[in-house]
C-alpha cells in the first residue's frame, strides 16, 4: 500500500459561532500550513462520549456516516473545563480529556479517575496520507481488544492487523483470513481499570494495526488507516465493556426485535433448491415432513437461491424470479410448508447478470454502477450458478433512487407472495475499483446536497451499500405488512446494517474442530459490536461432512448461542446441487441430536429473554467469561482472553465446550467477582456444586454427559415446552401449534444457605411478533432464598405494559437430588407434581 503520510501544523484555535473557547467544552483547531488547511474538532456529546473530527476540503466528513451525528446531551454533568493558549482540559465527573497542540499536531489524552485509558502518538497522532487520514495512538500491551464486528479468532485482537473491509470468504480459515464479512470500526481497548472504545463513521476501506507494528522511535502504537476521506471518530469510555457497549448502542442503534421463532432450529441447505428430479418444492416438502417423522422441531427453511435460477440456459441466479420448474406454484408451496409448521426465508443476492430478464431496464434506468473508463454501467464478474462459476453482470447501486427502488419493489413482492423473511446475501460488495461512480439521488441518503461530494465508491465506501440494501429489505418488509416486526438475515455488514437488518451469522464456515472452536470467539466480538442475534452454519457451510462426534459436538454448542442453524453446500461431485447435513443423516447419534434440539425449544423463554433485554439495554447474551467479573484476575490471561473455549450465555449459564476428537474431559474457568460468591452447579451428572475462583476439570462424553454447562448458583432458567409453539401474538395457525401456555423455572439455590438472603432473577416476555411500535413487553420476577431444610419462593408478574402471558401459573424445578421442602414466602408448603428422569422435583406454584 503506498504511504504519503503528512502532518499539518501550526495549529490555532478556530473561532466558532456560540461556542466559547476558553470554557465550553469543546475544542475547535485550524492547521495555518497553506498545503494541508485541515480542521481539528474535539468535542463532549454525552458524559461519557467525545466526538473527534480531522477534515479539510479534500479530505471531508464521511459523507453517509454509518451512525447519524447525536444532539449533544450533557444535561446532567457536571461539566468543569481548565485552558490555556495551547492546551484545554475537559473534566466530566471522573472523565477527563486534555487536548494539547502546542506541537506539531493536536494529542488527545482520556483518563478515568487517575488511570490513562488513551494517549495520542506525539508528533503523528493526526495524519494525512493521500486521499486519507491516519490515527496514530498508544498502544497497551497485554490488555484486551476486541469489536471490529466480526474478526479471525481468538477473541483478542492485540497484536495483529486486520483490514477494515469485506469479502465473500467462502470456506475461511476461521484464525487466519482476513477480511471477513462485516465491517464495523469499533475498536474497545479493555483493562481492569477502565475501557475506551474508538468508532470511525467512514464506510471507506482501511486498515486497524493493533500493536502489530512498532518502531524504535515511535514505540508501540495502533493505527487506524482510512483509504478515503477525511476522520470523524467517537471515543466512549467505561469502567465496564458493559459501559461502553451500551453507550455505543445509543449512537449506532439498540438491536433490533427479533421474532421469537427465530430462536427455534433454522434448517438450509443449498441442495434442495437446486434440484430438478425431484422438483425442489416437492425436495423441501418432504424435508419437512421428515422434521415431523423424526420429531425433530424447526421453525424455519433459509431458502437457497436455486429458485431463481433460470430454467432454460445460461442457467443463472435472477434475484426476484422463480424457477417454474423447481416451483410450478409459489404460493401453494408457500401456504403447504407453513401448514407444516415452517416459515421461509428466501436467499436474495444484489446483482444482476447481463442475462437478467430486467437487466437492460436497470441499466437504462441508472440503477447500476458508472465505469469512469468507459462512462457506461459498470461490469464484472460475478457467482452465476455452481461453485465457482461466474458471469458478467453489475452490482445493484443503493445510492441510486432507479436501484432502490427496484429492489424495495421486488422484495415486497416475495412478502406478499407468501415469503416471510429476507436473507440478504453475497452483499460484501467486492468491487475492484475506487472510482467506480455511485448515482447519488436515492433520498435514504443521510447526508443533504449529496451529489456535492465526488461520487467514487472509494469515498462513499463500499460497505455504504450494504447498508442501503438491508435499509431497502427492511422497509418492503414493513410496509407489506406494518403490525409485523421485520425479519432481515444479513452476511455483510455495518454499524448502520444492523439498524435494518436483526440478524446475522459468520457467513461460509468450513467443516473442522478448530472451526467450532474460533466460532466462539467471533459470536463474542460480534455481539460486542452489537450483532446480538447471531451464530453459525452447525456442522460447518464448506469442507467435508462432519463425523457423528462432531456434528453432535456443534449441535450441543450451537444450542447456547442466540442462532442455531444448520446450512450448508458440500462441495462433491456435483456442484450444481452440492451436499447437505441433516439432522438424521448418522441414525445411531439422531437421538442424540434430536434431545439437544429439544433442550433448546425448552428453553426458548431464556433465549428470547435475553434478546428482549438485548433489544432495551444493547447487553450481548452471549458474552465474554470476564464480563461481570473484572475484579477476578484470571479472566485477564490470555486463555480467557482468547475466547474460544467458554464463554456465558446471559447472566445464569457458563459454556464450556470439547474442540477435539475423542475428548472426555473438559475444562473450565469459574469466574468470581467476589468473596461472598456462591459458586456454580454442574448441570451433567453428577451435578455437583463447585467453588467460584478455581479451574476445574468435567467430564464430557459426547454421548454422554455433553459438554461442560454450568448454572451460575442464584440465579434461574426460565424454561418452556420442548417443541414449537404458537407465539402468543400470531393470528394464525396453518400448522396447528399449540400454546405457549406453559412456564417454568429452573433454579439453583446454594447447598447450605442463609434464610434471608434473597436471590432475585427477572425475564422478558412479549407477543413474539409485534412491530416495535405496537409492541409491549412485561417483566416477570422470581426471587428465593434457602437454608439447609428449605426454599423459599417469591413470584411476581409485571403486566402493566398490556401484555398478559398465555401461561397462567409457574412451575419451579430444583437441580438433581435436591430434597428440600419449597414454601411460598407466606410459608405455605408448595405441591410437589414430579420428579423427572434427572432426579429433578417439580413444583406449582399455582395461579400467578
Amino acid at each position: 500500500m503506498p504511504q504519503h503520510e503528512r502532518v499539518p501544523s501550526s495549529w490555532t484555535l478556530r473561532p466558532v459561532p456560540n461556542k466559547d473557547n476558553g470554557t465550553s467544552s469543546s475544542v475547535h483547531l485550524k492547521s495555518q500550513d497553506p498545503e494541508l488547511p485541515f480542521n481539528f474538532s474535539f468535542e463532549a456529546v454525552f458524559p461519557n462520549v467525545f466526538r473527534t473530527t480531522y477534515i479539510s476540503d479534500s479530505h471531508p466528513l464521511p459523507p453517509h456516516p454509518s451512525i447519524p451525528t447525536p444532539t449533544q446531551d450533557l444535561s446532567n454533568a457536571q461539566v468543569n473545563v481548565q485552558a490555556t493558549t495551547t492546551s484545554k482540559k475537559i473534566y466530566i465527573g471522573e472523565i477527563s480529556a486534555r487536548v494539547d497542540w502546542s506541537d506539531s499536531c493536536p494529542l488527545v489524552t482520556v483518563s478515568l479517575g487517575y488511570s490513562t485509558l488513551h494517549q495520542d502518538l506525539p508528533h503523528r497522532a493526526y495524519v494525512v496520507n493521500g486521499g486519507g487520514v491516519g490515527h496514530y495512538s498508544r498502544y497497551y500491551r497485554g490488555t484486551l481488544h476486541v469489536g471490529l464486528g466480526e474478526k479471525a479468532a481468538p477473541m483478542n485482537l492485540s497484536g495483529r492487523r486486520f483490514q477494515l473491509s469485506a469479502t465473500d470468504s467462502f470456506g475461511y480459515d476461521n484464525y487466519k483470513t482476513d477480511p471477513l464479512y462485516k465491517n464495523i470500526p469499533l475498536l474497545i481497548n479493555a483493562t481492569p481499570r477502565g475501557c475506551i472504545a474508538l468508532f470511525s463513521t467512514s464506510h471507506a476501506r482501511g486498515e486497524y494495526s493493533i500493536g502489530s507494528e512498532m518502531d524504535g522511535m515511535w514505540g508501540h502504537y495502533k493505527v487506524l488507516r482510512q483509504d478515503y476521506g477525511g476522520l470523524e471518530e467517537y471515543m466512549i469510555v467505561g469502567r465496564t465493556l458493559k459501559d461502553i457497549i451500551t453507550t455505543y448502542a445509543r449512537l449506532a442503534g439498540y438491536p433490533l426485535l427479533v421474532p421469537r421463532w427465530a430462536f427455534g432450529y433454522l434448517s438450509g441447505g443449498m441442495k434442495y433448491s437446486m434440484l430438478d428430479d425431484p422438483p425442489a418444492s416437492e425436495a423441501l416438502l418432504e424435508l419437512a415432513r421428515k422434521m415431523k417423522e423424526n420429531d425433530i422441531p424447526c421453525s424455519a427453511y433459509q431458502m437457497s437461491s436455486g429458485y431463481t435460477v433460470s430454467e432454460h440456459p445460461p442457467k443463472t441466479r435472477n434475484v426476484f424470479t422463480w424457477n417454474h420448474h423447481r416451483f410450478p406454484d409459489p404460493k401453494a408451496f408457500i401456504e403447504e410448508y407453513h401448514k407444516l409448521g415452517m416459515r421461509l426465508i428466501a436467499n436474495v443476492k444484489p446483482y444482476v447478470l447481463e442475462n437478467h430478464p430486467e437487466y437492460q431496464k436497470l441499466k437504462d434506468a441508472g440503477a447500476l454502477f458508472t465505469d469512469p473508463h468507459t462512462n457506461q454501467s459498470a461490469i464484472t464478474r460475478l457467482w452465476s450458478a455452481g461453485g465457482g462459476e461466474s458471469g458478467l453482470g453489475g452490482h445493484i447501486d443503493f445510492t441510486s433512487a432507479a436501484g432502490f427502488k427496484w429492489w424495495y419493489e421486488g422484495i415486497k413482492k416475495l412478502r406478499e407472495e407468501g415469503i416471510d423473511c429476507m436473507w440478504n446475501d453475497n452483499n460484501e460488495y467486492v468491487i475492484h475499483d475506487d472510482e467506480w461512480r455511485c448515482a447519488l439521488n436515492e433520498p435514504s441518503l443521510t447526508v443533504p446536497g449529496a451529489a456535492k461530494y465526488r461520487p467514487e465508491v472509494g469515498l462513499w465506501g463500499r460497505s455504504l451499500q450494504t447498508e442501503l440494501h438491508g435499509k431497502s429489505s427492511h422497509d418492503a418488509l414493513v410496509d407489506a405488512d406494518p403490525d409485523v416486526r421485520p425479519f432481515v438475515l444479513t452476511r455483510s455488514a455495518t454499524a448502520g446494517t444492523m439498524r435494518y437488518a436483526c440478524s446475522s451469522w459468520s457467513g461460509d464456515n468450513v467443516t473442522s474442530w478448530s472451526s467450532m472452536k474460533g466460532a466462539n470467539a467471533l459470536s463474542l466480538n460480534a455481539g460486542m459490536s452489537l450483532m446480538q442475534c447471531y451464530g453459525h452454519d452447525i456442522g460447518g457451510f464448506e469442507g467435508p461432512q462432519p463425523s457423528p462426534e462432531l456434528l453432535v459436538r456443534w449441535v450441543q454448542q450451537g444450542i447456547y448461542s442466540p442462532r442455531f442453524a444448520i446450512n450448508c453446500f458440500k462441495t462433491g461431485n456435483d456442484n450444481q446441487v452440492g451436499d447437505v447435513i441433516e439432522p438424521w443423516m448418522y441414525p445411531e447419534i439422531t437421538h442424540l441430536v434430536r434431545k439437544t434440539i429439544k433442550r433448546r425449544y425448552a428453553m426458548m423463554p431464556y433465549l428470547y429473554s435475553l434478546m428482549l433485554e438485548s433489544h432495551q439495554h444493547a447487553i450481548p447474551p452471549q458474552r465474554w467469561t470476564g464480563w461481570g467479573y473484572e475484579t477476578d484476575p484470571e479472566v485477564w490471561t490470555e486463555k480467557i482472553m482468547d475466547g474460544e473455549t467458554q464463554y456465558w450465555l446471559g447472566d445464569s449459564l457458563l459454556i464450556g465446550g470439547v474442540f477435539e476428537s475423542g475428548a472426555s474431559k473438559a475444562e473450565v474457568y469459574l469466574p468470581k467477582a467476589s468473596d461472598t460468591e456462591d459458586g456454580f452447579i454442574n448441570l451433567n451428572a453428577p451435578y455437583q456444586h463447585l467453588s467460584a475462583g478455581q479451574w476445574v476439570t468435567l467430564d464430557a462424553e459426547w454421548h454422554g454427559a455433553g459438554i461442560p454447562v454450568l448454572a451460575k448458583v442464584g440465579s434461574a432458567i426460565q424454561i418452556g415446552k420442548d417443541i414449537q409453539v404458537l407465539s402468543p401474538g400470531e393470528t394464525t395457525n396453518p400448522a396447528q401449534l399449540p400454546l405457549d401456555d406453559y412456564r417454568a423455572v429452573e433454579i439453583f439455590p446454594p447447598k447450605d444457605g442463609f434464610e434471608d438472603r434473597w436471590y432475585d432473577n427477572a425475564w422478558y416476555e412479549d407477543d413474539g411478533v409485534s412491530a416495535v411500535a405496537k409492541n409491549r413487553i412485561s417483566k416477570y420476577e422470581i426471587s428465593y432464598a434457602a437454608d439447609s431444610k428449605e426454599v423459599k419462593v417469591k413470584f411476581v408478574r409485571h403486566e402493566e405494559s398490556g401484555f398478559k402471558a398465555p401461561w397462567k401459573s409457574l412451575h419451579v424445578i430444583l437441580p438433581p437430588g435436591d430434597g428440600r421442602v419449597v414454601r411460598c414466602v407466606d410459608g405455605t408448603v408448595v405441591k410437589e407434581l414430579r420428579r423427572d428422569e434427572q432426579g429433578r422435583r417439580h413444583f406449582q406454584l399455582g395461579q400467578a
